[in-house]
């Protein structure tokens, strides 16, 4: 634990200080980590020592999702979905589905594997993260209905492909096993805490007893969190549907509670983000690249290069969104931190196929974050208009514009 500790704070440390060179070129905070695990994992320095069932490897998988679906629900209120939902929409309800579908099929046809666990690696591989693809989404010369469409989809799908990724994974484990009446329960108890905690504890604050101060505002979501992830414990809920849905209670209805918070949970997010990165790299060795043969890597460059881009080009036929912009919706749905813990979840379940799977995904999420991570800034100078402009007569417009103001 110490040893990891120390890696930890040494390339925290380095990602901070390269963070700004980070923003302007091809380097990736996320590859950054992912090498780094690489790196001083088993495989290569054996720093880090770790293995899949480790319970440090399930307990932070566990915590960095409940973290970063909390705060994904947090940026997607109703009101947001509703004023929004026109493009999103079909990214969600026909490209998710469609990825998923497609994903699947590659895993069947290619690695053999049956339909259950080819659907499990559709549903893992199925959300998208737009931190691997920053310079898209943060620069103000992409349309804003390109990078609004981006994060709302991003910020949704984690938590709509989770319940698929839960189905799957007890089907795998064995339909002897599998109560699906159970499972309902056990998804209904996670919602239901994810809606009344949030609720009651918004609604007890505005009561004329209650007052948080200015200092301690950010605190009131965390604590909010926290309660949930508590309750969803001792219930046996569902905690990730009840994150989900506790971020998304706190948008709708706590609008200064989620403005107060929300750098403060972006802060938390990524830092179990970069952690679950580093184990993640970790894990990963030599010999389990070299373990998914020829047919692992063909069909993760099926699943890069055709799943989504097919399923996206499906879902926007008719949705008046530009060429451009379309072919770079395609191409950035990288792999991103969902895929990443789901794909811990199954090496922590058990499952007879859990090493196969771990392994595809695995792979496959290495190269997205690599490609992705490596070409956002490349795709980003596409909508750069300017740069295909003259300077002269850029300088030229610059001086005639305040004379045209002044007449």
């Amino acid at each position: 634990m110490g040893t990891l500790l120390t890696a930890f704070a040494g390339v925290l440390l380095l990602a901070v200080l390269l963070s700004s060179l980070a923003h302007r070129t091809i380097l990736s905070t996320a590859a950054l980590f992912l090498v780094a695990g690489f790196v001083l994992g088993d495989g290569v320095l054996g720093v880090i020592s770790l293995r899949p069932g480790d319970d440090l490897v399930a307990t932070l998988a566990e915590l960095a999702l409940f973290t970063v679906l909390f705060t994904d629900g947090m940026r997607v209120g109703w009101a947001d979905l509703r004023s929004a939902w026109r493009l999103p929409g079909r990214a969600l309800g026909w490209g998710l589905p469609l990825t998923l579908a497609i994903t699947a099929a590659g895993a069947y046809w290619v690695l053999g594997l049956g339909w259950i666990e080819a659907l499990l690696i559709g549903a893992i591989l199925a959300p998208t993260d737009p931190v691997f693809a920053a310079a898209l989404v943060g620069n103000e010369k992409v349309p804003p209905r390109l990078r609004q469409l981006l994060n709302v989809e991003s910020g949704v799908n984690d938590g709509l492909a989770l319940p698929f990724v839960i189905v799957f994974l007890a089907i795998a484990a064995g339909s002897a096993d599998l109560h699906l009446g159970g499972l309902a329960l056990e998804l209904g108890v996670g919602v239901l805490i994810g809606v009344a905690i949030p609720w009651a504890a918004i609604k007890l604050e505005r009561l004329r007893w209650f007052a948080a101060s200015t200092a301690y505002e950010p605190l009131n979501a965390l604590a909010i969190g926290l309660l949930v992830l508590a309750v969803g414990k001792a219930t046996h809920g569902n905690l990730f549907l009840a994150a989900f849905s506790a971020g998304i209670t706190v948008a709708t209805f706590g609008q200064r509670q989620r403005e107060s918070f929300e750098h403060f949970g972006e802060l938390i997010a990524e830092m179990f983000k970069l952690a679950a990165l580093l184990v993640f790299g970790a894990l990963i060795t030599p010999a389990l690249l070299g373990a998914v043969g020829w047919q692992g890597w063909l069909f993760t460059v099926l699943a890069l290069v055709l799943a989504r881009p097919i399923a996206i080009w499906l879902s926007f036929l008719g949705s008046g969104l530009l060429m451009r912009e379309q072919v770079a919706v395609a191409w950035f749905g990288p792999k991103g931190f969902a895929s990443v813990v789901y794909g811990l979840l199954v090496l922590a379940s058990g499952i007879a196929a859990a090493q196969q799977v771990f392994q595809i995904v695995a792979v496959t999420i290495v190269v997205s974050i690599l490609l992705h991570s490596s070409t956002d800034i490349v795709v980003a100078r596409w909508f750069d208009d300017e740069r295909e402009v003259p300077a002269w007569y850029r300088e030229v417009a610059r001086r005639l514009r305040p004379s045209k103001t002044r007449s």
